[in-house]
Order: structure tokens, then sequence, then C-alpha cells
């Protein structure tokens, strides 16, 4: 059976539910990252006054952790949709799954690409966000360059 036939009927997300399930998983990045930062950097002091007793000096780099955020926010967006079999924490609470065009399971390069392309959706102030409401699969930017869909879950009884 084609791919294209086992999704036909399928419920697509709300917008709603989309953005409510993005934007729960940004807060969680952001606060997952906010708790390494705050292990990190005290390591790091507890580091600098052992160093301290014993006459070293260490210098911290102010910017330790703001690199770090977008690693972080690929591991989360890349591997989560990738373990959750397309569901984030944001999209399994929402109660929607990110589905490939193309096979039952998605790659993990697939969902990748589907993070890297938020960058591409929010150019031109989230118009590709936007195009949600203009494509017929309510496809945005990021999914049609991963070639993905964005289903609603059935409900368990």
């Amino acid at each position: 059976m084609d791919r294209h036939q086992e999704l036909e009927g399928l419920p697509l997300a709300s917008f709603r539910q989309r953005a409510m399930a993005i934007s729960l998983d940004w807060v969680l990045v952001f606060l997952i990252w906010l708790l390494l930062l705050a292990g990190v950097g005290g390591l790091l002091v507890m580091a600098r006054v052992l160093h301290f007793q014993h006459n070293t000096v260490i210098t911290l780099n102010r910017g330790v952790g703001a690199w770090t955020f977008p690693p972080m926010a690929l591991l989360y967006f890349g591997l989560g949709t990738w373990a959750g079999k397309g569901r984030t924490l944001g999209k399994r609470w929402m109660r929607i799954r990110v589905v490939s065009l193309h096979g039952h399971d998605l790659h993990l390069w697939t969902c990748v690409e589907r993070f890297l392309g938020y960058g591409a959706s929010t150019l031109e102030f989230g118009f590709g966000f936007l195009q949600y409401f203009l494509h017929p699969n309510r496809q945005t930017v990021h999914d049609r360059i991963a070639e993905t869909i964005v289903v609603k879950e059935p409900r368990e009884s």
C-alpha cells in the first residue's frame, strides 16, 4: 500500500495544538538548559575555590553557557522526536505526532532536519509557521523540508 494512502484521512493537528506543543517544548529546553548551567556553574565555582586554596588561579569564561543552548535544543528536538517516535514531551502532552510522508519510522536525520527547519520557519517574522494556513496538508516550512506532517493521536479509551 502506498504511504500516502495509509495517511489519507488521518486528522491533522490544529495550529493551536502545534503552537502549544512547541511552546511547551521550548520552555522545557530552556529549563533543562538552566539546570545544566547551574550544575556546571556550581562545579566551576567549586573548582575555582579548590584551586585558589592551592595558589592556582583559574579564570572562568563568562560566556560558558551561551553557546550550549543551540546544541541542547538540537538534542532535545532531534533526539526527542526520534526516540519519542514523533513525539516530544510537548507533542505528547498535546496528543499530536510527527509522521513521515515516506515511511513508518522517522529517521534520526529527518528529526534533526526538521529541527533545523525551525530556523527557516522563523525567517520573515515567522511566516514559515503561518504557512500552516496556506498548505492543503497543513505543512509548515520545516514540515516540507523534512517531508513530514503532524497528526492528532487517537484518544485512548
